[in-house]
């Protein structure tokens, strides 16, 4: 009888094991923007890509808006395991301690996506992962958002049109040091209070990826753009290093191919997004767009350039020049 017991208990055991054992994975998946933007839509497309390479082992939940965790809170959450997955801008780096990711914030680093692509997907990308681990990060891949255009009230052509501007940008040491190179007034803001700033007054301008400017209605507050791509903004899509390294092989792997697809996806609906953002400015007729001649671009890099030697201290000289290696780029040649 107690025999008949045992087997009945080690077969309902094993049962409940088994069941146990189908239960997928749960990622939960965080940010801090709407779902219908290039980083919202790419977190979906990873979940789904997730879901079906793994045969259903792994769920990725994804909660978008910050219904999670608010900007401030998701990256302590992150390291404490409360959460797996996370996508910050790359800004968001500095305050933990890894100011070297402030090198993507300066002034005509990159001229364009190729020259980007050229780092996030190369050595020194993978070099600045890696200064993520010791604070128990590991990063998985760079999403990008686009690269930036002027707006203001006033035409913005030559270095000179900037003086005395009032300009917004977000919370950024590289940023308000490239405002002060051409003289404009750097006004650090919280990015849902810009649009009634524009409108009242607060300030004269700002800089925005088209897609953002174009959701965030900044065109109907801003008489004149200049297309000026004169810096970057994107995402790094980061995990919690215990987890993903407790994570079996064959599902790392297939997380991995994941993560490789959604990279390609989030870029390219990027740059989809922003060049139809842009069009739709100029179709709304209340922003002059201006497009600068190779000139006056050129001379506005010259007039922001210097913001890279200014700020070697604080990212890291050689972070700086692995970046210009790997693109070309020399300073003294301007």
């Amino acid at each position: 009888m107690k025999m008949r017991h045992l087997v009945a208990g080690l077969l309902s055991a094993g049962l409940a094991f088994a069941a146990f054992a189908q239960q997928p994975l749960v990622i939960k998946f965080s940010h801090v923007v709407a779902q219908d933007t290039p980083k919202g839509k790419a977190s979906e497309f990873f979940a789904k890509r997730a879901g079906e390479l793994t045969a259903g082992k792994v769920k990725v939940e994804v909660y978008a808006n910050s219904t999670l965790y608010k900007d401030k809170e998701e990256m302590e959450a992150l390291q404490l395991g409360a959460v797996q997955m996370l996508a910050p801008s790359l800004a968001k780096f500095g305050p933990l301690g890894a100011r070297e990711f402030e090198v993507f914030d300066l002034p005509f680093i990159f001229d364009n996506s190729d020259e980007l692509h050229k780092v996030t997907t190369g050595a020194v990308g993978a070099q600045l992962f890696a200064k993520l681990e010791t604070k128990g990060i590991k990063g998985l891949a760079y999403w990008d958002n686009g690269f930036k255009s002027f707006s203001a009230n006033k035409p913005l052509r030559t270095a000179e049109d900037f003086k005395g501007q009032k300009m917004r940008i977000q919370s950024s040491k590289v940023l308000e040091s490239q405002m002060r190179a051409v003289g404009a007034i750097p006004q650090v803001m919280a990015f849902s209070e810009v649009y009634q700033a524009l409108q009242t007054g607060v300030v004269d301008g700002t800089e925005n990826p088209h897609s953002n400017l174009y959701t965030q209605k900044m065109h109907e507050v801003q008489k004149h753009m200049t297309v000026s791509d004169h810096g970057y903004l994107g995402y790094a899509v980061i995990t919690n290093k215990k987890f993903w390294d407790g994570l079996p092989a064959d599902v790392r792997g297939q997380l991995e191919t994941a993560m490789k697809e959604s990279t390609v996806y989030a870029n390219k609906i990027a740059k989809e997004e922003n060049d139809g953002a842009l069009e739709k400015v100029k179709a709304s007729g209340k922003t002059q767009v201006y497009v600068p001649t190779p000139a006056e671009r050129l001379a506005l890099k010259k007039a922001m350039v210097p913001v890279h030697k200014e700020m070697e201290s604080r990212i890291g000289k050689d972070v700086i020049e692995s970046v210009y290696k790997a693109t070309g780029f020399d300073p003294g040649k301007l």
